[in-house]
Order: C-alpha cells, then sequence, then structure tokens
C-alpha cells in the first residue's frame, strides 16, 4: 500500500500540467521522467516545495493552439513525486506515483517559471482514490495477446515476472509501457469502472500484433 492516501477534499484545484505525448500516467502506476527543459525544471522544484503534485497530459493535435501552447486533452492524471535525484549536467530524473485523473475546467496564466497551469476537477474520479479489489481479470487472454504483440514489436519480456505481477498492477503497467498510439492512451486513460480499462488494452494488443504480422500476398 502507498504511504500517500489523499481524501479528494485535499487536492488541490489548481495545478502545474507536465503535456508530453505519448507519455501515460494511470493511478498508482509509476512513471519515470528525465526532466530538462528550464520551465519544466522550475515545475519540478517548485512541486518539491508546494506537496509534490503536478499532472500529466497529453496534447491533443486536434486542438488549437493558444496563448499557452499546443490543445490539451481535457483528461489527465495528477501525479506525486516520489523519488528525485540530480544529474551532473543539471537534468532531473524523477518518479511519479499516479494519484488520480482530473478534468481540466480551465487553463490558467502561465506560471512564472513558464509552466502550464490548469484548473483541475477530480469528481468524475472519486474511486481512483479508494484501495478497492481488482476486478477479475481474464489473464489468459491477455497473455494470449499479449505474447503475439510483443513478438510482432520485436520486445524481449521476462515471461516469469509477468506471469507473477498482480492482475491490477499488470494492466497499469502494460497499458502505460506498450508502445500505443496517443489516442490509444488516451483511451486507456479515460477508460471506465470495472474490466473496461483490461478488455480496452486486449483489444488494442490484438489490433497491434495483426497490424504487424506480414502480408501473406506479399510473400515471393
Amino acid at each position: 500500500m502507498q504511504a500517500f492516501h489523499p481524501r479528494l477534499a485535499d487536492l488541490p484545484t489548481e495545478i502545474a500540467v507536465f503535456p508530453l505525448t505519448g507519455a501515460l500516467l494511470l493511478p498508482r502506476g509509476r512513471l519515470p521522467l528525465n526532466i530538462f527543459e528550464p520551465r519544466y525544471l522550475a515545475m519540478t522544484m517548485d512541486a518539491l516545495g508546494q506537496g509534490r503534485l503536478f499532472g500529466m497530459v497529453q496534447p491533443d493535435a486536434r486542438g488549437k493552439t493558444g496563448a499557452t501552447g499546443p490543445g490539451l486533452y481535457r483528461i489527465g492524471c495528477l501525479g506525486r513525486l516520489s523519488s528525485f535525484s540530480e544529474t551532473d549536467d543539471g537534468r532531473l530524473l524523477i518518479t511519479l506515483i499516479g494519484v488520480t485523473r482530473f478534468r481540466i475546467l480551465e487553463e490558467l496564466p502561465l506560471a512564472q517559471g513558464g509552466y502550464r497551469r490548469v484548473r483541475a476537477d477530480y469528481a468524475d474520479f472519486v474511486t481512483d482514490l479508494l484501495e478497492a479489489d481488482p476486478p477479475p481479470l481474464d489473464r489468459p487472454a491477455l497473455l494470449g495477446a499479449l505474447r503475439p504483440y510483443f513478438q510482432a514489436r520485436g520486445i524481449e519480456a521476462n515471461w516469469d515476472a509477468v506471469e507473477q505481477t498482480p492482475d491490477a498492477l499488470l494492466v497499469t503497467m502494460l497499458a502505460m509501457v506498450c508502445p500505443f498510439d496517443p489516442p490509444e492512451k488516451q483511451a486507456l486513460l479515460e477508460a471506465g469502472e470495472g474490466s473496461e480499462r483490461a478488455d480496452m488494452l486486449v483489444a488494442l494488443l490484438r489490433m497491434g500484433a495483426a497490424a504487424n504480422m506480414p502480408n501473406p500476398g506479399s510473400l515471393s
């Protein structure tokens, strides 16, 4: 269990956000980040002194670019800094633990450090804060989709470790680390209650494996 268990009322309504295409943070997931841009170095240092919280959100290619930058998807995930180290060349190596998803109500003026801020609402995602038992997972279906997907992508895996990973953690880890397209990552983030995320993950793995299979008609 995590040591940090905030109540809904404890969460900040104004948060910094780190827009990063293809980066998915899910509640209780762990996301390592290499911070090097000056504005995000400033954001990280500010977060260390202000509750260690900021949000991860993907830019939305369909959105309009505004005064603060590219359009953003409306749903992101609040993360808490759990580890922090500085490199000799001034980069920050951090790990975020996902706390809860949020909906962007509005974007705020840039912070003094140049990073983006939003007003966030968590009301639709209160279950993210609960330590509830995960729904049953069709593990054979997941592993049956995962093996050909990894083979098609040339991804090596420690299958013993995969087999030993608890169901909920396995779904979270795979959703975060598999190289899905940004809209697919966003769909996994926005997936609803119960087994919806696991079912979506299996479907994406199957489609990804099929898309990378050689076309028999092109073989000589």
